[in-house]
């Protein structure tokens, strides 16, 4: 197994996922609810970041499976807790999202990031016959 092309591919997969997200937070901010959609104008940018957002979702599946064939499925997985962390950083620090900072979010999110460290830390034994390609 490539660990370092699993790790690449997992953050490729990560990036992607948590762009879509805020993506998919600003358009919905902008457009009408679906039942609304016939009878309301639809703001061309909001929907085009809709379609964006669902390509990213595609690429970053793609990215995912890739990453499922170099890492250990446990490995792997912990890594997608990292999309969580940064959308909360993103939506939280950038003004257009209107979210906020509070301790318990924050706190919630070291403890994702902590739980990553400590998953990833350790080295998979290249005898283990689980870990073999």
């Amino acid at each position: 197994m490539s660990r370092a092309r699993g790790f690449t591919l997992a953050m490729g997969s990560v990036g992607l996922v948590s762009a879509a997200q805020l993506g998919m937070r600003w358009s919905m901010t902008r457009l009408p609810l679906p039942h609304e959609w016939l009878s309301a104008s639809i703001d061309p940018s909001a929907l085009g970041v809709v379609i964006l957002a669902i390509l990213a979702y595609a690429l970053s599946m793609l990215c995912w499976l890739g990453a499922l064939k170099h890492l250990p499925l446990g490995r792997a997985y912990s890594l997608l807790s990292i999309s969580y962390a940064l959308v909360y950083l993103l939506a939280a620090s950038l003004p257009v999202f209107n979210e906020y900072f509070s301790l318990s979010k924050t706190l919630g999110v070291a403890f994702v990031i902590l739980g990553v460290l400590v998953i990833n830390s350790r080295r998979a034994s290249a005898a283990s016959p689980r870990n073999a390609s």
